[in-house]
């Protein structure tokens, strides 16, 4: 028996819970659904979804059998917070104490932030564009503190923003799992741009022209913004570091003679 003569009775359609189930993790792996969101009552995704309760009912059942789901009774259903895995916090702890590692960090920056710009203003929608721009209000809005792990959270969820626009789940989920080395990172250069009080304000600037790149569909655009923010940020640290060593060499001589 070929293909063309099974029965229709032999080809079995997947269960509306099954095509729920797979729709909500859809969201997940594209961000639209975040750890730790709660997710809307079982008759709104009913409706959402054009199923029956139970169906839906199944379906998170499922969810949280796979441990994507946390229900937390009397308060609804929410997204595992520890469902995006995180590096381990040994080799956290090795990466970050590294002072190597920083520049490391700041080269693997370059291409992911670079792709997500390019891709985020390729195919990014108005919902897209409306969150990157909410996220990079806070920044402006957390400056005002000169708190630079404030700012530096900021930052780092303007960026993932950028990669949930870029509708790439490699590289939203990349950056999810490094989220605290990326954010350690950004933190200990805002603790040296400080140093040159221009710096900052040129590093503001060179982050608004990508703002602007990537809300206005400019890829090729965007993609340069985000490399020259990110080699102008590279080249004020690496001046630093070589200005810091020469005084160091400089004060044990003092201290010699």
């Amino acid at each position: 028996m070929n293909g063309s003569e099974l029965s229709k009775s032999e080809v079995k359609s997947p269960k509306l819970s099954e095509v729920v189930l797979s729709k909500l993790e859809e969201m997940m792996l594209e961000g639209r659904l975040l750890p730790g969101e709660k997710l809307a009552p079982e008759r709104e995704l009913a409706k959402q979804f054009g199923v029956s309760r139970p169906s839906v009912r199944e379906a998170l059942q499922k969810m949280e059998a796979k441990h994507l789901l946390e229900r937390r009774q009397g308060d609804g259903n929410f997204v595992t917070d520890h469902v995006f895995g995180k590096l381990a916090d040994p080799l956290f702890d090795l990466i970050s104490k590294n002072p190597e590692s920083q520049h490391d960090l700041l080269e693997y920056r370059f291409g992911l932030e670079g792709m997500a710009a390019y891709y985020a203003a390729m195919r990014g929608e108005e919902a897209d564009f409306e969150y990157i721009s909410e996220k990079f209000a806070v920044i402006d809005d957390v400056q005002v503190e000169n708190n630079f792990r404030l700012e530096s959270e900021a930052v780092y969820e303007f960026h993932l923003s950028i990669s949930i626009a870029s509708h790439n789940t490699v590289l939203l989920h990349l950056g999810r799992s490094m989220a605290p080395l990326l954010i350690n990172n950004i933190e200990k250069n805002l603790q040296l741009l400080a140093q040159k009080p221009e710096a900052a304000n040129r590093v503001n600037a060179y982050r608004q022209k990508l703002f602007d790149s990537v809300l206005s569909g400019m890829p090729d655009q965007a993609w340069g913004a985000s490399h020259r923010h990110l080699a102008y940020i590279e080249e004020v640290i690496l001046t630093l570091n070589d200005e810091n060593s020469r005084i160091e060499r400089t004060l044990r001589r003092m201290r010699q003679g």
